[in-house]
């Protein structure tokens, strides 16, 4: 079976990627032609080098590093058995670059004035210091003024939710967290601190949360699962004085909204008219559908995996009771199969396969996909896009790439420059119409209506009409 067709696993083998970048160290005959079946074999076998560096160099030996993409971990090891069956070839170390990405974790902390004598010392900590603290003890708001409060978020999880890999723990999701802190840093220049709890309960995870508040301008929750996240949130947000905002929730309405405003665009259809139907009634679903609501949408139908909820539906409590209240208007009661036909936008924030190509060729004409489980959606893209006009994925391997770091960024820069105290509705339209604007007509097809997360205009533009819908200064940071 070729590689390049489909996993063990039995599902669709993507391009190769640098997520799955080897670098091996392996020794060949000097002269010859050891290095051109090396690239011949890494082919065949599926994957791509991206790299080939001559380390050391004798008479009879060269030593190289061969730097190749692959498909996955499986696939990485069959690259490593196909180089090795090259006559010659010796294999040495054998180095995954992701892993060696994580060496040490991938943040630090860093001082902004430097401590080169003893007047940097004294103003830096004692004595200089204890006039700051009786100077926040006297007036505590000075805090986000004279530390780092000013710029700090807690990166809250408790690891029950991490992914698309479940309930791993704490230690196990310190690695998003400390990602999710990169991007902060990186994105929106803000300075974000991991927090990876040691308990699975609501009471202790919002005790600890409240305990740690006074040092941070706000919180972002992070792969809490379902229907305890909910529960978190809302009591969080009664009781601190910062803003608190769930990713999982509300980043992903907000790149989902502003990626459905530029597919209606090219479609020609409006929100108000359009029939949304969604697969997944979770953290993630919940969030988009209030945000849809929120933004005009008439016609929603969810369905979880019991099917479409509906308010004759036996069970129901909690978010479900909510959702049956407030979406599927004419009540429908069918599967979600049942649910697609005719609809113009099916959104997928659940699991694998649950829809295919014949499901997305009884949509409505111009139909929108987006299929956003990863790393395996819930129709394949490629037969989604034989009968849809757009198809977007969550995945950077397919066109349209729907990625909450186009919007969390933006978002807290703009809730820290305002000092908001709290996270609205409003500011939650404001952030997805604003990610929709910086797509202009001029740019805007069916595979392109998401900005590039590295877009010099989309953390700028979300900051500034979050700072507006806040009642914070309409200034862009570069304009202080």
């Amino acid at each position: 079976m070729n590689p390049t067709e489909v996993t063990d696993a039995g599902r669709p083998r993507g391009a190769p990627t640098v997520s799955y970048s080897i670098t091996v160290r392996l020794e060949v005959p000097a002269g010859g032609q050891a290095v051109s079946q090396l690239t011949t074999a890494v082919e065949h076998a599926g994957g791509a080098i991206t790299a080939l560096d001559v380390t050391a160099s004798g008479h009879e030996r060269l030593r190289i590093d061969v730097t190749c993409a692959a498909h996955d971990t499986e696939h990485a090891e069959m690259l490593v058995e196909a180089m090795q069956q090259v006559e010659g070839v010796v294999i040495g170390k054998v180095s995954d670059r992701t892993f060696l990405m994580h060496l040490g974790g991938k943040i630090e902390m860093h001082t902004k004035h430097p401590i080169h004598n003893r007047d940097d010392l004294s103003m830096i900590y004692t004595p200089g210091v204890a006039r700051v603290c009786l100077a926040i003890a006297k007036n505590p708001e000075d805090a986000r003024r004279l530390t780092v409060k000013r710029n700090s978020i807690a990166v809250v999880t408790d690891g029950s939710a991490v992914l698309g890999l479940g309930n791993i723990g704490p230690e196990a999701a310190l690695p998003v967290m400390e990602g999710k802190a990169a991007l902060f840093k990186r994105f929106g220049d803000i300075d974000a601190w991991p927090l990876c709890l040691d308990t699975q309960d609501v009471d202790e995870i919002i005790a600890v949360v409240k305990a740690v508040a006074p040092g941070f301008a706000g919180i972002n929750l992070e792969d809490i699962s379902a229907p305890r996240c909910f529960e978190i949130e809302r009591r969080l947000r009664e009781q601190l004085d910062i803003p608190v905002f769930h990713d999982d929730q509300h980043g992903t309405a907000i790149v989902v909204l502003a990626a459905l405003f530029n597919a209606l665009r090219v479609v020609g259809k409006q929100i108000s008219d359009v029939k949304i139907v969604i697969s997944g009634a979770g953290a993630a679903g919940t969030a988009i559908i209030k945000l849809l609501l929120g933004a005009g949408a008439g016609d929603v139908v969810v369905a979880d995996i019991a099917g479409v909820v509906h308010r004759g539906r036996e069970g129901l409590d909690g978010q479900l009771l909510w959702l049956a209240e407030h979406t599927n208007r004419l009540d429908f009661t069918g599967t979600l199969k049942e649910a697609v036909v005719g609809a113009d936008v099916f959104i997928g924030v659940s699991a694998p396969r649950v829809i295919d190509g014949t499901d997305v060729a009884a949509m409505a004409d111009d139909a929108i996909v987006f299929a956003l489980a990863n790393p395996d959606p819930e129709v394949d893209p490629a037969e989604a896009i034989k009968h849809a006009t757009v198809v977007a994925t969550g995945r950077s391997d397919f066109p349209n790439q729907i990625n909450n770091v186009l919007a969390f960024p933006g978002v807290f820069r703009g809730l820290l420059d305002s000092r908001s105290t709290e996270i609205t509705p409003a500011m939650l339209l404001a952030a997805a119409k604003a990610l929709a604007s910086v797509v202009t007509d001029d740019e805007l097809n069916a595979a392109y209506i998401t900005p590039s997360v590295f877009h010099a205009d989309v953390h700028h533009t979300v900051a500034h009409a979050v700072r507006l819908a806040a009642g914070g200064p309409g200034l862009l940071p570069t304009e202080n």
